[in-house]
């Protein structure tokens, strides 16, 4: 499917733009992390108009692009911190600049995005289960289910979500057959539930980092699928009204994976003369900060 569309993607993105391949400075595409399949067809896509055009090519990590975006959207600059939320990961990260992050905590289980759309799929609720969960919780009692609080209140920042979805999986086997009502009450349970947790998570977080980013202005991001939540949006704020950081989100548009943010790592690193050869290997594991310890440890079980 990617092969079938690439090229009329890039053509109509070049008819929109209203500029031709003379116009443009470098080529970059995603080259990680992700499934090998669709990295594979967009880097060699890449690389072929790179070569093509005779520009240089850039292999993008698409966590640094989710980590860029708000130089884009809102014009912040490093250093900040970052919460990274999506379908395959969840991590808060200090953005030190251009190619340099330092993960100050991540998941020791699911990412955030995996347990909403497993949460969703149990519930009989299409995929992706973040935006279904979200609407249907709107409806429901949130008190109605005693839903745990994983992690809450340790004294690192690290996540777990495991234990959370299967006490919704155990309260939905007692409650069959499930009303819509049931659903919602589940659905907005749940969502509580996350929304407490990342909140103490992040809090924990910017507490660590109060001497890294002094100040009364310190720069707190939130980015992945995930960050399009409002409920999650609404509780991150008043954190960062607590703890004295400004919030910052990409819109909901630019919160999933797209080219822009993609497009915009790259005009990032052209400007400091990074670019990659045509060689440059796609990579289905890619962690922005290879040196972080594993999660499990510092007090954190498996």
């Amino acid at each position: 499917a990617h092969i079938n569309c690439l090229d009329d993607i890039i053509r109509q993105a070049m008819l929109e733009a209203a500029m031709t391949f003379s116009d443009i400075d470098a080529v970059a595409a995603a080259s990680g992390p992700g499934l090998i399949g669709g990295l594979i067809v967009g880097a060699v896509t890449g690389k072929a108009l790179a070569l093509g055009i005779g520009k240089p090519f850039q292999a993008i990590n698409h966590l640094e692009a989710h980590a860029l975006t708000c130089g884009l959207t809102d014009g912040v600059k490093p250093p900040y911190l970052m919460l990274l939320v999506s379908g395959g990961h969840t991590q808060l990260l200090l953005v030190e600049g251009v190619g340099t992050y330092r993960r100050l905590a991540t998941t020791i289980d699911d990412a955030l995005g995996e347990a909403f759309d497993k949460t969703a799929k149990l519930l009989g609720l299409p995929m992706p289960g973040g935006p279904h969960v979200e609407r249907v919780a709107a409806t429901g009692d949130a008190k109605r289910y005693k839903l745990p609080r994983p992690m809450l209140g340790r004294a690192d920042p690290h996540f777990s979500f495991a234990g959370l979805k299967t006490a919704v999986r155990h309260a939905a086997k007692a409650a069959e057959p499930l009303s819509d009502a049931d659903v919602a009450d589940l659905c907005a349970g749940f969502q509580a539930a996350v929304t407490d947790c990342v909140a103490d998570r992040v809090g924990k977080a910017m507490e660590l980092v109060q001497a890294t980013l002094p100040g009364s202005n310190r720069p707190f991001v939130v980015a992945g699928g995930v960050a399009a939540n409002v409920a999650l949006k609404t509780a991150l704020l008043s954190v960062c009204a607590k703890h004295g950081f400004t919030f910052y989100a990409p819109p909901a548009a630019l919160c999933t994976d797209n080219a822009a943010m993609i497009a915009w790592a790259g005009a990032e690193r052209l400007a400091l003369g990074q670019t990659d050869a045509l060689d440059a290997p796609v990579k289905p594991r890619w962690p922005l900060d290879p040196d972080a310890p594993p999660a499990v440890g510092a007090g954190v079980k498996a």
